[in-house]
């Protein structure tokens, strides 16, 4: 099972060292062996999605800072999205997942986050108001664990097996209220929100077999014996995705017999 991780460290892969290692805790959980492919987000604006993430079962995008590389990583999100491929985006992942949706679904054109273009007419990720006055902004992001609460029925509520959590957060930008509720009468579905309602904490999509995004980093929180919740099921996803593939290839042709279908992945 091939699992693509779409950044723009990607020639430096220990910067992903603890993504890594929660997917591998992910593929133990499941009893399938996990294979990573570190796509360069520069790569897919030159050359395409559909040539540089053929093949994958899934599709990460992980955190990160500034504007290098992410129209590819967006680019990236729409193929898995329009495509069900399933697609886990965390942090500027998540962002980016938001951005994606407010262009091609809801009309947004040009919409961005302000940490890539602040000239955009639609900033659906931007600094809280509280925020927009500072000018130091060193120590001014959001660290630590932060409560969030789950909407009932949810994957990610199913996911966690519960609608309170707390998680580990280290990012500074958030989705603009201005314009969540136009986006979610267009089907995005704010899944985790901070207590008072306030910050979007996850989102997702119901047609999708597995569309989450997470503005703190779940991966911090993964043991090899005790996978995260988030983690465990993305990888349940791509595995069922792999599943599927292989039951479509393995079809016969008229007259042709069946064949016997493959043994599922091991354990990494």
């Amino acid at each position: 099972m091939k699992i693509g991780v779409v950044g723009k460290y990607v020639h430096l892969r220990d910067s992903y060292k603890s993504l890594h290692e929660a997917l591998v805790h992910g593929g133990l959980h499941n009893e399938v062996r996990v294979d990573l492919e570190y796509i360069d987000s520069e790569q897919i604006e030159e050359q395409g999605p559909e040539k540089m993430l053929a093949g994958l079962d899934a599709i990460l995008v992980p955190g990160g800072f500034g504007d290098r590389g992410t129209e590819g990583k967006i680019e990236a999100i729409r193929h898995a999205r329009e495509s069900k491929i399933p697609f886990f985006g965390i942090c500027l992942g998540m962002q980016l997942a938001v951005v994606e949706y407010a262009r091609d679904v809801c009309g947004m054109a040009g919409a961005n986050s302000v940490e890539c273009d602040r000239n955009s007419p639609f900033l659906v990720i931007d600094l809280m108001p509280d925020q927009k006055g500072v000018i130091e902004k060193g120590g001014t992001m959001r660290l630590g664990a932060y409560p969030c609460v789950l909407e009932k029925g949810t994957i990610a509520a199913e996911a966690y097996g519960a609608t309170s959590i707390s998680e580990r957060h280290r990012h500074r930008y958030e989705v603009s209220n201005r314009y969540r509720d136009a986006m979610a009468q267009k089907g995005l579905v704010l899944s985790g929100m901070s207590p008072d309602g306030r910050l979007v904490e996850m989102i997702e999509l119901k047609d999708h077999p597995y569309f989450v995004g997470c503005q703190f980093h779940p991966e911090f929180k993964s043991r090899p014996q005790a996978a995260h919740p988030l983690f465990a099921r993305f990888v349940r996803a791509a595995l069922e995705r792999q599943r599927e593939r292989s039951k479509a290839v393995e079809k016969p042709k008229a007259g042709e017999p069946s064949q016997a279908a493959q043994p599922s992945s091991t354990v990494n």
